[in-house]
C-alpha cells in the first residue's frame, strides 16, 4: 500500500496512469471498430481518449522547466557519450513539452488561433529525435557492458579462448561468422537479463518509437498496434516509478 500511496502522490505518476488509460482507449476503440461495434460506441471511446489526452497535457504544464534542469545536470557527467546523449535528449524533451503546452492552450480554447496540426507535427518531431537519442544511449550502454562481460570471460578462460581461436581458424568463413553472431547474441541476452533497468528502458523506448513514426507518416502502423505500444510503454514507465531501482541511471 505504501508504494502505491507514494506513487499516486506524484504528478508524473498520475500522468503515466492517464497515458496508459489513453492508449488503452485507443486499443479498445480499434478492437471495437474491427469487431463491428456501433459507431456511437466507438465515438464515445474516442471522445474519452481525447479527454484523457487533454488531461495529460494539463499535467505536463511546466514540464519543460524540469527537462531543462535535467539537461543542466547532464552536462556535468564525466562520460562524454552519456553527457552528449542525455543533454540532447532532455533538450528535445523540453522542446516537445513546450509544443505540447501550445497544443493544450489551443485545445482548451485559450489560443484558438493555434494551428494544431502544425504544432502537433513539430511536437512529434522533437519527440522522435529524443527517442532516437535515448535508444543510442541504450546501445552505448549495452556495448560497454558486453565488452566488460567478454573481457571478464577472457580473463577467466584464456586457455579455453586460445583453443577456441584455433578451432575457429580451421572453420570456414561463413560458419565462423555464424558462430560469432551466436556468441554475440548470447552475450547480449546475458547482459540484458543481468540489467533489468537497461532492458526496461530499451523496451520502453522501442515501443514509444512507433508512435511518432506513425503520427509523422514515416512508418504507418494500425491504430491497434500504436495503442498497444503506447499502453506497453506506459505500464513499463509505471513500473519504474513504483520501483525506482528499475529506472536507468543516470
Amino acid at each position: 500500500m505504501e508504494p502505491w500511496v507514494r506513487f499516486s502522490a506524484q504528478s508524473q505518476a498520475r500522468e503515466r496512469l492517464l497515458r496508459a488509460a489513453q492508449y488503452g482507449c485507443a486499443l479498445a476503440g480499434a478492437a471495437l471498430q474491427r469487431n463491428g461495434a456501433s459507431a456511437e460506441v466507438v465515438a464515445r471511446v474516442r471522445q474519452l481518449e481525447a479527454h484523457l489526452s487533454l488531461g495529460r497535457k494539463l499535467l505536463r504544464l511546466g514540464g519543460s522547466a524540469d527537462a531543462l534542469e535535467a539537461a543542466k545536470r547532464a552536462i556535468h557527467l564525466s562520460d562524454a557519450v552519456l553527457r552528449f546523449c542525455l543533454t540532447l535528449s532532455h533538450l528535445n524533451r523540453a522542446m516537445y513539452l513546450a509544443c505540447d503546452n501550445v497544443l493544450w492552450a489551443g485545445k482548451a480554447g485559450l489560443a484558438p488561433a493555434v494551428d494544431q496540426e502544425k504544432w502537433s507535427q513539430r511536437s512529434f518531431r522533437y519527440y522522435l529525435f529524443a527517442l532516437i537519442v535515448n535508444l543510442s544511449r541504450d546501445a552505448y550502454e549495452i556495448r560497454a557492458l558486453m565488452e566488460r562481460e567478454a573481457g571478464g570471460q577472457r580473463a577467466k578462460g584464456a586457455e579455453a579462448g586460445r583453443q577456441q581461436q584455433q578451432r575457429r581458424r580451421a572453420e570456414a568463413g561463413l560458419q565462423q561468422l555464424g558462430l560469432r553472431l551466436q556468441l554475440e547474441l548470447r552475450l547480449l541476452l546475458r547482459v540484458l537479463r543481468g540489467n533489468p533497468p537497461l532492458l526496461l528502458d530499451v523496451l520502453k523506448n522501442a515501443c514509444d518509437l512507433f508512435i511518432p513514426l506513425d503520427k509523422l507518416g514515416l512508418y504507418r502502423s494500425s491504430p491497434a498496434f500504436v495503442g498497444l505500444c503506447g499502453l506497453a510503454s506506459s505500464v513499463l514507465s509505471i513500473l519504474t516509478i513504483l520501483h525506482p531501482w528499475l529506472k536507468l541511471k543516470p
